[in-house]
This record gives structure tokens, sequence and C-alpha cells, in this order.
């Protein structure tokens, strides 16, 4: 019996030794600012990958609208029936070809023989997404060629054939007129399809048929998916970096990103096949295409509604070097150069100029004032730096204003990004772009890598950046607790160097749970639903607490960068009057913290927000969107010592009022 109140006191003699050995004591400095943090510090990255764009941000619903692929038919639907054609017997569509529009070459002549039933069906973007009650804007464009065809019968149908919604509209005129309606669903269903028939007989051609909810984003006709820019406008991002990303060089210069085709009219858009149809043999899909129904007026006006700085990456004349790697020669640079000329005239000219009257013609007379572009996107070498010299020349000598942003290649280290850091560097670049997807330890492991880069030389733009689960460009890699966490960590050190980071941004952004081609990926969304990783949920921590000053916390003196596994940034907010702390403990046990708090006074109470998970293979998805999410709590403030428990695998966020 007496041997029971020994081992009890051995136990808990061991329970506090452990304690003490995992509590850190840190010393946060608020007297003085060591640096500014730039409202640029957290923004976004877009590019159309993973049906990001069409099928994705983009709204509408039709693929191939314009009978504009490759295939002219790709995604249009004539149903045959067991014993005969049935589009044989009841009529057949023709794609007729003209020279009118190089943008809009394609049209749909069908004839209709008799009252069996043409059926044209659009497949959407692996389905059509539909909410019952909701209302969808239908438009097309007809011109009656011969017969008595008296109407146009469309429906929205399940996969059985069900109809779910109709409208009939009447065609008028053997001139192309575009003809609109609505369809209210009378059901919700993730996999609908668009079914056209006929009353009547004879000949009628089409183009041009689209379908978009009403409820879009600021309820623009034609415009955005309103969950998911509503995802990108809670982030509250610094800036939007557009279009790409690989898409902007192109596999070769003749399929790269041209902006000055995705503005204006969206049927004078010129279609492009989008470069990751067939990158990747474990997802191909060569129905991937870019209608550029979100060009680059799309691009700024998104930035406006979200409260970014616009930053439009432009090719420098290099098709990407993983594929073709075609130069455009010396000598004929000049209109890829124009090209950067105008798009500054494009966002910031008067309406008086050519490229500012193009803006304002669709509805923006009021300049984007854009005060970046990027000069290429992962170019590396000679052949860059050259080029590079060449825009930076022109666009500083028209526009001294506008900040350059170069790049430093695809990879983190290695003898081209020495290369291009060194020569960068002798050309005074303002903003180097950096990317590195690597593994969840390299982010951990690597918090300190911007301690020792030089004060005095070119800013840093984390342009691209993801923990790789399995590896890099892997379909296995997965968007897991350990991955956001060690991201989250990482962070701390891309904060702590806000006198030499300025811009940062995860990728890719999103995608399409039936469309993708690249894992892992911040925002998923299917035809209905949507919803951030906890990759997005650290993002939103970090975007929605910048702070205006960096402070300095400390333990022992030395920065918190993975001692004891914790990690450890610290600002304050000069307009909200906060102080913030943001720890994160990569260790599987709890560890007791207490932050001198000096050279501030602030409130005895404070907001604690924490993402945490004892499984780092944790996911969020549709059927548990939030399974990894901030949870609010409270903490309070003793003699100026804030002392909390971290959880295993957590990162926190403390928010404090100053007085």
């Amino acid at each position: 019996m007496k041997k029971y109140p020994l081992l009890l006191f051995g136990i808990l003699c061991i329970t506090i030794s452990l304690s003490w050995a995992q509590q850190t004591v840190l010393e946060l400095d608020a007297s003085q600012s060591v640096a500014k943090i730039q409202p640029t510090m957290y923004g976004i990255f877009f590019e159309d990958i993973n049906f990001a764009a069409d099928g994705g941000l983009y709204a509408e619903m039709v693929k191939n609208r314009g009978f504009e692929f490759l295939e002219p038919k790709m995604g249009w639907l004539e149903p045959k029936s067991d014993r005969f054609s049935l589009n044989e017997k009841s009529g057949i569509s023709t794609i007729m070809t003209t020279s009118d529009n190089a943008a809009n070459r394609n049209f749909n002549r069908i004839l209709v023989n008799n009252s069996e039933g043409y059926e044209l069906i659009n497949e959407g973007f692996r389905g059509m997404g539909i909410k019952e009650g909701a209302t969808y804007n239908l438009s097309l464009v007809a011109a009656k060629h011969s017969g008595n065809i008296s109407g146009i019968i469309v429906q929205l149908i399940d996969k059985d054939g069900k109809s779910l919604g109709k409208t009939e509209i009447t065609p008028t005129t053997t001139e192309w007129k575009k003809y609109s309606a609505q369809i209210t669903a009378t059901a919700t269903e993730a996999k609908a399809r668009l079914k056209i028939t006929f009353k009547g007989t004879g000949t009628i051609d089409l183009d041009m048929i689209s379908l978009f909810p009403q409820d879009t984003w600021k309820n623009r006709p034609g415009g955005l998916r309103k969950d998911l820019v509503q995802l990108l406008y809670d982030l509250e991002p610094g800036f939007l970096r557009f279009p790409g990303g690989c898409i902007v060089e192109g596999r070769t210069l003749a399929q790269r990103y041209q902006w000055k085709k995705t503005v204006g009219p969206v049927e004078n858009r010129e279609l492009l096949i989008n470069r990751w149809n067939t990158e990747f043999r474990h997802r191909p899909t060569p129905d991937y295409f870019q209608t550029f129904g979100v060009g680059f007026f799309e691009y700024f006006q998104l930035s406006e509604d979200l409260g970014a700085e616009p930053l439009p990456i432009l090719g420098c004349g290099m098709a990407c070097q993983f594929n073709t790697g075609e130069l455009v020669p010396l000598d004929e640079l000049g209109p890829y150069v124009q090209d950067a000329i105008d798009l500054i005239e494009f966002a910031n000219g008067p309406v008086t100029s050519p490229w500012g009257k193009v803006r304002s013609d669709m509805g923006h007379p009021e300049p984007f004032n854009m005060k970046y572009i990027g000069i290429g996107n992962e170019q590396w070498g000679p052949e860059y730096i050259t080029r590079y010299k060449i825009f930076e020349k022109a666009i500083k000598e028209k526009y001294p204003e506008i900040t350059i942003v170069s790049g430093s290649g695809p990879f983190p280290d290695g003898e081209q990004f020495e290369y291009g850091m060194e020569e960068l560097k002798k050309l005074d670049a303002p903003i180097i772009d950096e990317h590195y997807y690597r593994p969840p330890e390299w982010f951990r492991e690597n918090a300190t890598r911007y301690d020792s880069y030089d004060r005095n030389g070119p800013k840093i733009f984390a342009g691209e950046y993801a923990a790789q689960s399995v590896a890099i460009a892997s379909p296995d890699n997965k968007n897991n607790w350990n991955c956001a966490l060690s991201e989250a960590a990482y962070m701390t050190g891309l904060e702590r160097n806000a006198d030499v980071v300025v811009m940062t941004s995860y990728a890719p952004l999103m995608a399409h749970a039936d469309g993708w081609q690249w894992t892992p990926d911040m925002i998923w969304f299917n035809n209905l639903e949507s919803y951030g990783t906890a990759n997005y949920y650290v993002q939103k921590l970090y975007a929605n607490h910048p702070g205006t000053d960096l402070l300095s916390i400390t333990s022992d003196g030395q920065a918190v960068t993975g001692k004891n596994k914790l990690f450890a940034s610290a600002v304050k907010d000069a307009n909200k009057k906060e102080l913030i702390i943001k720890v994160v403990n990569t260790s599987e046990n709890s560890q007791e913290i207490s932050v001198n708090l000096k050279g501030v006074k602030t409130e005895s109470e404070g907001t604690s927000l924490t993402l945490t998970s004892t499984d780092l293979e944790a996911v969020n998805s549709f059927d548990s969107p939030k399974k990894i999410s901030p949870k609010e709590g409270s903490f309070n403030i003793k003699k100026r010592v804030l002392a909390e428990t971290i959880e295993p695998y957590s990162f926190v966020v403390f928010k404090l009022k100053i007085k």
C-alpha cells in the first residue's frame, strides 16, 4: 500500500518535468517596427488549369457554345436509337464555316426532316450543375434558312432524359438574330444536360448557344460563378496574379496567351486549345479549351472587386521550356514588347487613347490603376535575361512608374536559379518571382530561407508554392493537414522577412473535382459545390491578418524557426490597433508558450483562431468541407504575459487590441 504514493509522486514528477521541457518563453518587442508589411503581402495566383476558368470561375454552362473546338461538335450529342439513327431519320446537323470572323468561324446548320424529333444535346463541363428554383439565362443566335420551323424548345434534362425545366424561343427572321429566354430549374442536379428540339420542319442555323445562372457574382450577366468568387473575396487578397502560369508561354509560340484576343465582345474572342489538355498522361482532357470569357478585362475587374492589385503576366517571346522552348528572334521581338506597352495603356490610359477606349467601351472608363507587370513566367537562361532587358528598357522609357516583376525559373535552387538571380541582381530588378513545389519537410526546414537574403537587393515574390504530399505533379498528392501545417510554419519565415518578401501566393488556385490535371489545389469545386482546403484556411488566416508592421518575436534572442518544432511571427496592425501573433506547433506534443509583451499596452482579453488536427493525413472534402477550419477562442493577458498551450499539430493566431 505504501508503494502507491511513491509511484504517484514519481509519475507527477515525470509529468511536471515533461511539461517544463516543452515550455518556451518568447519575447515580443512592440516598441519599434522591424519593417513595413506591404499590402500585397498575401495574394492570389490564378491560372486556367483544372478547369479553373471555363467550367469553373466562368459561369458559362454550355461547352463549345460556338462550335469552334478543333472537333466542332465536341460536347454536343446527337442521340441514336437501337434500330436507327434518330437524327438521320428526323434530321441532321452540319458544321458550316465562314471567313467573316476569325474568332467565330463556325455555326451549326440543322435540317429538321419530320416530327420524329431531332435532338441536339450539350453535355456541359462534366455535366451542368442546376439548383431547384434557380433561374438560368439562355441565349442563342439563330437564322431561319428554309422551311417552317416555328419554335426552338430548350430543356434542362437529367441522365434519364427527364425534363428539369424548359423554355421556347420563336425564330422570326432569316437574318442572324440573338434570342434570349430563361429556364427555372424544377430540381437540383449536378449532371444535367441541355437539350434542344424543334417545332416544324426545315433548316435553321444556330450559333453561340449559351446558358448562365442568373445569380452570378454581382449579378453580372455572363459573369462569374458566385460561390467561387466569394471564396476568393473572403481571402482579402492583396493582389491577383493572372492569367498564369505556363499558359502564358504556351507549348508553342502560336499557342501562347495573347491578351489582345481576350478583350472586346465575347463572341469576337478567338478560342485557344488549353495547353493543359494533354500535358499529363494521367489526366488527358482533350475537351479543354480557352474561350476567354474570362479575359484580361474580367481579370482586371475581378481584381477591383476583390480590392486586390492586378498583376498581369506576359510572355517574353519564349514558349514553355519544358515543351518546345521556341524562341522569337530578337529582331522580331517588337510586337511582344508592344503588347506590354499597350496593356499598360489598356489598364491605365485615358479614354481618348486607343486601348483606353477599348476598356471604356467595355464599360470601365475609369483606369484600373495597374502598378505591376510581370515579364515571363518560369523562363531561365541567357535567352530570358536578354529578352527581359529589352522589355525593361521599353517599359521604363514610357512608363517609369510601373514596377516590373521578373522570374528566377521553375525551381528554388540549382544552376538555373543561381544564374537567373545573379543576372537579375546585376540589373537591379525590383521584384523577382520564385517558385517551389517541394515536400512538406522542405517547407519546415526552409523557414529561414530569406533570413540571409541581401536587404539592399531585389524584393522577392513567392509567386507559386505548395507542399507536395507525394511528389511534384503526382496525381496522388493530397491537400492534407501535414502539407498545410508545413506551409503555415514556412509562412512565419515569409512574414519575418517582410522587408525582403513583398508578395506571396499559393498555387494552383482551383480544381474541378471531375476535370483536374494537377494536385494539390487550394480550392476544390464540382458543378454545384465548392470548398476551401486546409491550405486555403492557412492562407486565409495569414491574408486576413497581415498587419502593417513587422515586430520582433524571439526565444533566447533567436527567431522562432523550428526549435522544438515551434515557429512564430508577430505583427502590428496600426489601422485596426491590433497585435497579432502567429504560432505553429508541428510537434506531436502540446507546447506551453509564455509570450512576454514589451513596448505595448493591450487589453486584458484577446481572441484566438486555431487550425488543428491530430491526423496529419486529414483533408477537407465535399462531405466535410470545414473539417479543418479555424475555431475561435479567447485568452487572457496577465502582467503583460500571454500564457497558452498550443495543441499538437496546430496553427494559432492570437489577436489583441492595443490600448
